[in-house]
């Protein structure tokens, strides 16, 4: 039984560390400075007439 707690807590542990890493990646790639005018142009969007 022992192996099992293990490998648990193992999978617990990298799983933590994956979902932090990509949502570190995520807040980074939203708060770049270069995708401002991105972001910007996509929020003006749903306002602009066709």
């Amino acid at each position: 039984m022992h192996a099992y707690s293990l490998l648990a807590t193992f999978a617990q542990t990298a799983g933590l560390l994956y979902f932090v890493g990509m949502f570190l990646a995520v807040a980074v790639y939203a708060f770049w400075p270069s995708n401002r005018t991105r972001f910007d142009a996509a929020a003006r969007m749903p306002l602009s007439e066709d």
